[in-house]
């Protein structure tokens, strides 16, 4: 079995460094100044501000699901980034110097995150479901381009975001989210404790 994990895991390892000598060839100034704009659409920040936009919008399904599975995706990249500690691709465009909440190449947080926004559109019948997939794609693209990421951990951190996801609306299917709030407003109207 250890063999046979360690076969699979040298697979893996070719298969970043093929993708990723490829993609070094292809990269161009146009494309490099595109998807390095388009990149940060995956960061915390653009998370807390997809989040503040639909909770703004009074999207409640959108926020909630959203809020719950940018949360649950953000612990799990969070504690592999911390667990594995991958080194960085080589010849990358462009990292974040310093950074302290950025701990290892494995797995794309942006990916994740940005996945989870193109599965709230899916569901919803406000977002635009096409466009926020087409930019959720050309973030996830632009992890491996930049040289950010390894294709495996951008293909994790988009697996990543889709069981958040799924997991949220589980999670927010068996609460009555409806009736929690109403009791809190209604405290908060009285001045007491729901």
């Amino acid at each position: 079995m250890d063999h046979l994990l360690a076969d699979l895991l040298d697979a893996l390892v070719q298969l970043d460094a093929v993708a990723m000598e490829r993609i070094v060839a292809l990269r161009s100034p146009l494309a490099t100044k595109l998807l390095t704009s388009a990149t940060g659409l995956g960061s915390a920040t653009a998370a807390l501000v997809f989040v503040g936009l639909c909770y703004l919008a009074g999207w409640d399904e959108e926020y909630r699901h959203a809020l719950v599975a940018l949360a649950l995706s953000g612990a799990v990249v969070g504690t592999l980034m911390l667990t594995i500690q991958r080194p960085y691709p080589p010849q990358p465009v462009c990292l974040t110097e310093g950074s302290e909440t950025v701990a290892s190449s494995f797995p794309s947080g942006h990916a994740a995150a940005v996945t989870v926004y193109a599965m709230t559109a899916r569901r919803s019948d406000v977002l635009p479901a096409g466009v926020v997939a087409a930019l959720a794609s050309a973030v996830a693209f632009s992890r491996v381009y930049l040289g950010t990421h390894y294709l495996t951990d951008t293909v994790v951190g988009v697996a990543i975001g889709i069981a958040a996801f799924l997991l949220a609306e589980r999670l927010l299917a068996r609460a009555d989210v409806g009736a929690l709030e109403r009791r809190i407003r209604e405290a908060a109207e009285r001045g007491g404790n729901p």
